[in-house]
Formats: structure tokens, sequence, C-alpha cells
């Protein structure tokens, strides 16, 4: 059987670190993941300046058919997807049909919450802005895991978010095997 492909959503002044190791982390346990820029073009560059080819635009993604939609954070990275109306209404429907939805640092404030999906749910995003965002029951774990939504609140937590998405769609075996080869475990 094959696995349904998960979408990493890129914008200008993403988090390069939670982007690239979720990217990574994916693809060593046998996921099928494609990085999607929501730009025009290929080219994105991170709040970090490095700039990296996405695998596709958003024009055209199969949202519909996706495992995950991952959200990196980083600023104004989260920003921008969080006024990429196009990307907001896939997400709403892929979380209203139960599909799977992560996003890390930034993006659980500044893009989930606005639209509802935390909405009484566990998340977690970077310290000190789930201030700005009620509905959620902010923690401050490194990943929460609610039902088909995981969030992580930052950098650090980068790899156990990945390892975390891994775990919830391959089982928990898989995780540790990607986690072991990666000296993580």
């Amino acid at each position: 059987m094959k696995m349904k492909e998960s979408y990493v959503f890129l914008a200008d002044g993403f988090e390069e670190v939670e982007a690239l190791t979720c990217v990574d982390v994916l693809r060593r346990a046998g996921m099928p993941v494609t990085t999607v820029s929501i730009d025009p073009g290929l080219e994105v560059t991170g709040a970090h300046g490095v700039t990296v080819q996405a695998d596709a635009v958003f024009d055209g993604c199969p949202c519909a058919q996706a495992e995950w939609l991952v959200l990196p954070g980083g600023m104004p990275g989260a920003t921008n997807l969080a006024s990429h109306d196009a990307l907001c209404r896939e997400l709403v429907a892929h979380h209203e049909r139960g599909g799977k939805v992560a996003a890390i640092c930034a993006s659980p404030a500044v893009v989930l919450a606005p639209l509802g999906i935390l909405d009484g749910r566990d998340a977690v995003c970077y310290p000190g802005m789930e201030a700005a965002q009620g509905g959620a029951r902010w923690g401050d774990e490194p990943v929460a895991i609610d039902g088909n939504v995981v969030t992580g609140n930052g950098p650090a937590a980068a790899a156990r978010f990945a390892l975390t998405l891994v775990a919830q769609s391959m089982g928990q075996d898989c995780a540790h095997q990607v986690a072991a080869g990666m000296l993580l475990a």
C-alpha cells in the first residue's frame, strides 16, 4: 500500500532547522514528503538567509490526499503562511475531514489558532506567543499531540516534533529506529 504524501509548506522567513529537520526525518522513515513554496517561484529564503529550492509551488498542491500538512515556524515565515488565503482554506478543510496537521514554533499561534484548528486542544508554540491567541490549552512541553494535531515549541524540538509525526503515521518502532540511526535514542 502506497503511503500518502506529506507537505511541508515554505514561506520566505521560515525557520530552516524546523523545516529541513522535518523533511529529513520523514524521508529517513520512508514517508513521501514534498516541500511546497507558497510563493510563485521554487526558491524560498529562510529566516537566517538559507535559500532552498522547494519541490513544488502551492498552486495545484493536492492537499486533499495528504497524510500531513506541516507548517514550520520562523518569522516572518509564520506570518507569511497565515496571510496565504488558499493555504489557510486547505488547512481548515484538511482538519475538518480528519486530516493530520502539524505546526511548530510561531505557526501554532500565528497560523493554526486564528483558524480555530487549536480550539479546545492541547498545544504548544514558541514561548510568549501563546498569550496572543486563545482557544487552545497552551502547555510548555516541547511537543503536544491532541488527536490528529501535533504542535512543537521551537527549533530545539525540531527532531522530536518530526519523530512524533513518524510515530503517528508509521508507529513508535519506526520512529525509534530513525531516532537510533540519528543517535537521538
